[in-house]
């Protein structure tokens, strides 16, 4: 069955093109289709402007001054409109588009349309008109923490820059040691609008120019000035020393353009999370579109793999475009009236392009409450900065009525395993780090300190591993004594008398390592969430937080990747060595099946760890190391003759039976009684 998925599978990626030969193929259908809609707009009849259309234009120009969109340039003559239209880098006078024959109908039909569009697109914009023109500029506003640029075209954040954080640099770039800051937001990956609406018209505020007003070092208000001496602003507040920025709708006299019947305003915001880390697989993996329901305590996510939509219906508190290490996220005064959210994954071949410089493509549409005869309307909070648990905690200030719970953006597990690395694991590494140490010194001795606490359950588990040792013979007396399937419940039956004579306890190795595990799987959650581990270098790693590819192969294994990881590699040696050591302190009756799946799971850590973080591996690696050294310690320690002496010592001690065991016991003598019963009428 392996041979023919193998083969199958072989087929079919020798069947498809390479990616020369799909570009060409993407380019061929393009050039065709390109081709297509040029014959049909040559072999149309020639259109023209109509004489109402020419005083349309008379009118938008007297109204709203001269015209630039999209190639059209319309200007005001003696009270006529008059301007050219660019076509194919051919110019061509809006006066000469009421002919009805031409020597380039294509040209012509094209720049009928253009002007056809123009005219449509003002008379939408009835009162907003005037602001369909302008000069597209930016506002820069900067603290200690972060620096925005907001765009004069829809009055949005355009730019947003962290200082203290630098994206992932390639080895070309560690090589020019060349670095540039995070940017979350830029004009290519970040547009959001406000949409207004009266009972035949829809507004969309990223269609219009907006212009700054009462502007300082970390305030801007960016303002509309409507007819009928209507006003609508958005206010920008960086907060002093976060990474927050106040966005505040202000409006005037609105209800001459807005009716007071409307009671909702709609917000759409579509957002490419860019990729900001080296580990690309790892860090897509970890980023989603997560949300806040208002009221509630649960955070919730779309999932982080493929592409996923979802209409939620309650109130949403925030919303968040969530990367490994970053995040943007916008928080609602009055919450938002439920949205409809869409993430979409980038696919390799299909969108080669985008597909090494974003993560995901979200998408949000939702409604906010609106008064038009309200001053201030809306308020948010945009969050555009570093998933850092101390920081997104301190800011649920900015709600004081609910808990924001933006901690949830640091991926730490569920909740069990959340408590442990908030509770325990989260303050001793902060505590390391104020040391001033490498985080591969910081690593190791948190590594330590964390097997000393755990010590007395590794011992326990080895002392009961001992014990079922010393036993091995006597239980296999017992299954020689008893070879009979029918006497299997009294050969049960003795076995457990043979343990609770030792002192014995069959899950004595099992409950120590169960208690064990939390720890280490809160361990798996906090290393690749942990920001300190980001562009911090140890031994030739030079990314911790990123794999250490040391290694690059020729070609790409499915799961494993076209690299290998050298911390992954040695946790994986270091773990065949221990799994080694612990078989030889096991039975030796163990089936050989089982032997032979212990020591292919470290071969599956391999292909699992291989694009996670460097760090993560190098922590496992050190804990394993550490667990061989307590193993032979504790076998220089626990001694067979003595763990056989205490053994015969509680042998001879009287046994009192608990409740549960003298129950068990008449059930077990029942059934064997119902047993022979059975087998005399069978005779």
């Amino acid at each position: 069955m392996l041979l023919m998925c193998a083969v199958i599978f072989g087929f079919m990626m020798l069947q498809q093109p390479n990616k020369d030969e799909q570009l060409e193929q993407q380019q061929a259908s393009k050039t065709e289709q390109a081709q297509s809609q040029s014959q049909q707009v040559a072999n149309a009849s020639v259109d023209t402007l109509t004489q109402a259309e020419f005083a349309l234009l008379d009118t938008l120009v007297a109204k709203n001054g001269d015209i630039a969109v999209e190639g059209v340039n319309i200007t005001s003559t003696d009270g006529k409109a008059a301007g050219t239209v660019k076509i194919d880098n051919k110019i061509i006078n809006i006066a000469s588009l009421n002919a009805s024959t031409s020597d380039d109908p294509r040209s012509q039909n094209l720049a009928v349309q253009a002007v056809k569009k123009v005219i449509e697109k003002y008379a939408k914009a009835a009162a907003f008109s005037a602001n369909l023109t302008g000069e597209n500029k930016t506002v820069k506003l900067e603290n200690d923490s972060l620096a925005i640029e907001i765009s004069t075209k829809g009055g949005v954040i355009s730019r947003a820059t962290l200082k203290g954080y630098k994206a992932y640099r390639t080895q070309e770039d560690y090589k020019n040691n060349k670095s540039v800051p995070v940017e979350l937001i830029n004009p290519e990956n970040n547009d959001y609008s406000f949409g207004l609406n009266t009972d035949t018209q829809h507004f969309e505020t990223k269609d219009f120019f907006f212009t700054p007003e009462q502007q300082n070092d970390s305030s801007v208000t960016m303002s509309m000035n409507l007819e009928g001496g209507a006003k609508w602003s958005l206010r920008y507040t960086l907060v002093k020393g976060t990474y927050m920025v106040r966005m505040e709708v202000l409006q005037h006299n609105m209800q001459n353009v807005i009716p007071t019947n409307r009671t909702d305003m709609d917000f759409t915001w579509n957002q490419k999370i860019k990729r900001q880390e080296a580990g690309k697989q790892f860090e897509e993996r970890n980023s989603a579109l997560y949300w806040k329901v208002q009221g509630s305590d649960d955070v919730e996510n779309l999932s982080e793999s493929g592409s996923k939509d979802k209409d939620v219906q309650e109130r949403i508190k925030w919303i968040s475009g969530k990367s490994q290490f970053f995040s943007t996220a916008l928080i609602a005064n009055q919450a938002f009236s439920g949205a409809k959210l869409s993430s979409t994954a980038y696919e390799e071949g299909k969108n080669s392009k985008e597909y090494d410089t974003y993560l995901k493509d979200i998408n949000i549409y939702s409604h906010i409450d609106y008064k038009s005869d309200s001053p201030a309307p809306a308020s948010f909070y945009f969050y555009i900065g570093p998933n850092r648990y101390d920081i997104l905690s301190s800011y649920d200030r900015f709600s004081p009525s609910e808990d924001l719970h933006l901690t949830r953006l640091v991926s730490l597990g569920w909740t069990l395993f959340r408590w442990i690395n908030s509770g325990i694991v989260m303050p001793v590494f902060n505590w390391l780090c104020k040391f001033g140490w490498n985080l591969g010194i910081v690593i190791l001795v948190l590594t330590i300190l964390l097997k000393l606490v755990l010590w007395p359950l590794t011992y326990k588990s080895y002392l009961s591993q001992a014990k079922m040792k010393i036993l091995q013979p006597d239980i296999a007396a017992l299954n020689e004594k008893y070879p009979d399937p029918s006497d299997a419940m009294k050969k049960q039956q003795k076995t457990m008398e043979l343990y609770k004579q030792a002192g014995a306890n069959p899950m004595g190795g099992c409950l120590p390592m169960l208690l064990q595990m939390p720890f280490l799987i809160a361990m798996f959650w906090f290393f690749p969430s942990s920001i300190d581990l980001r562009g911090q270098s140890f031994l030739w790693a030079p990314d911790l937080s990123a794999p250490d590819a040391i290694i690059s192969l020729p070609f790409s294994i499915p799961l494993l990747g076209d690299h290998l990881s050298i911390f992954c590699l040695l946790m994986t040696v270091t773990n065949i060595g221990y799994t080694y050591i612990n078989m030889q302190s096991q039975s030796s009756s163990q089936m050989p099946g089982m032997k032979w799946m212990m020591y292919l799971m470290p071969l599956m850590f391999l292909v699992f760890f291989n694009t996670y973080a460097a760090g993560l591996s190098y922590y496992y690696f050190v804990s394993l190391l550490i667990t061989i050294v307590q193993t032979y310690l504790t076998r220089l320690t626990v001694k067979e003759d003595k763990v056989r002496a205490i053994m015969a010592e509680n042998a001879k001690k009287p046994k009192k039976k608990s409740g549960f065991m003298a129950r068990l016991e008449e059930a077990q003598r029942q059934q064997m009684e119902q047993q022979k019963r059975q087998a005399k009428r069978r005779r």
